[in-house]
């Protein structure tokens, strides 16, 4: 029967990852130029609507519904437009043993995830996306990427699930998807006009700061909630994810201090979000060391990478989504296989460090796929919207600005 306590803990996580989303509005926001303020803001709030009513309509059905078909790619419709699903009807014991919350609050916890996901995307392609476009985009990654994803790695009978790939809340399914998109993306859409010939720099850096301290905030709904449960699991996943953010921050910060003779404001912001995205997957399973190492090798991992996209490469990933998301995702998921242990969590399986090497190899397969799968798949939908609904706004509206051109509307009025 239900928890009370259960159905409280999840109610709250759910909306500590729903405030992730304008945390992300105002640290992107706070990265982009001035005049592309309004749009980065209004993207991140716009895809949390569309993402609801697909999320409502067929998504959560495609990623948690019963498999098709006995190959567990994707789950049928049998719950879509939330057929069947109440705030009387019990979660599946597949997601919740205990069955101690309602699946309609297991409904919401998780279209908050759906939600957020493509909104980390947008930092790729920042300051110079046609709204319009990415709506589309978002319909369509959500439906043909995201689903699917989801239904492999957390859905009963996922065929990644059942290979062993274990992702807690959200390393490979949220992080490698948005991460492995955001590479596509950047290439698909090109770099902004006068790119490589001045640096672009943040409007507003308080806003980054506000961004990343209230992602730390709502990271602990994100992990914690994942538990389904009031329980050890859930204090376990909040503790490791707050150290893990700790040592990312501080390990960024320090490579910066290294290479640049400051320590950069921005980049203990940065820091941060990287030490939480590595967590993620194995929050659920890893105790206080590992998470402390986790975070640690994340932030440098991720800033060499940002330092070299920016020197060698020279693509156009604005905000660095790849480097943040996708580096520190993919080593997360790694890093699961890793330092997994019964002793923390004796649901999960031990890792290789606990005389388990098989699922060390669970999880390099789950990122592989989902990162081919994810890189690929985007990359032809962006190129068919692209013919449909141009993806990018004329030079002279990139010059003028998204917030006016987009939206009409300026960022702070002149008069005030």
């Amino acid at each position: 029967m239900f928890v009370p306590a259960d159905i409280a803990w999840v109610s709250v996580a759910t909306a500590l990852v729903m405030l992730m989303t304008p945390a992300l509005a105002f640290f992107y926001g706070g990265l982009v130029r001035r005049k592309n303020l309004v749009s980065t803001l209004s993207q991140c709030l716009a895809i949390f609507a569309v993402v609801s009513l697909v999320w409502a309509l067929w998504g959560y059905s495609l990623s948690f519904a019963p498999n098709v078909s006995n190959f567990g790619f994707i789950g049928d419709l049998s719950k879509a437009g939330l057929n069947n699903v109440t705030p009387f009807t019990p979660v599946s014991a597949d997601y919740a043993p205990q069955q101690q919350i309602p699946e309609l609050l297991f409904f919401a916890f998780q279209l908050m995830f759906a939600a957020i996901t493509p909104a980390l995307i947008i930092g790729a392609f920042a300051e110079r996306i046609k709204f319009r476009s990415l709506l589309i985009f978002v319909v369509l990654w959500s439906t043909v990427i995201y689903s699917p994803v989801a239904h492999w790695v957390w859905g009963a009978g996922g065929w990644l699930r059942t290979l062993g790939a274990i992702d807690f809340a959200g390393g490979t399914v949220v992080h490698v998807t948005a991460g492995l998109t955001a590479l596509a993306a950047s290439l698909v859409v090109g770099k902004r006009k006068d790119f490589g010939l001045h640096e672009f720099k943040p409007n507003n850096i308080p806003y980054v700061i506000l961004g990343a301290g209230l992602l730390w905030f709502g990271w602990f709904g994100f992990n914690g909630g994942s538990a389904l449960a009031a329980n050890e699991i859930a204090v376990s996943a909040l503790l490791v994810s707050n150290l893990s953010a700790a040592a990312g921050a501080v390990s960024w910060m320090t490579v910066d201090w290294i290479i640049k003779g400051k320590p950069s404001a921005v980049g203990v912001a940065v820091g941060a979000v990287c030490g939480l995205v590595a967590i993620t997957p194995a929050s659920g399973y890893v105790g206080v060391p590992a998470s402390i190492i986790i975070g640690l090798i994340a932030g440098v991992l991720s800033n060499l990478v940002a330092n070299w996209r920016a020197s060698r490469l020279r693509y156009d990933d604005a905000l660095d989504v790849f480097a943040c998301h996708g580096v520190s995702g993919i080593w997360g998921s790694i890093a699961a296989g890793l330092f997994a242990s019964v002793a923390v969590n004796p649901s999960g399986p031990n890792g290789l460090f606990f005389g388990n090497p098989m699922q060390l190899v669970s999880q390099i397969e789950a990122v592989v796929v989902v990162g081919a799968f994810a890189f690929v798949g985007s990359f032809v939908i962006l190129k068919i919207i692209n013919k449909v609904s141009p993806l990018r706004v004329s030079p002279e509206e990139e010059e003028k600005g998204l917030d006016q051109t987009q939206h009409g509307e300026d960022a702070y009025s002149e008069e005030g």
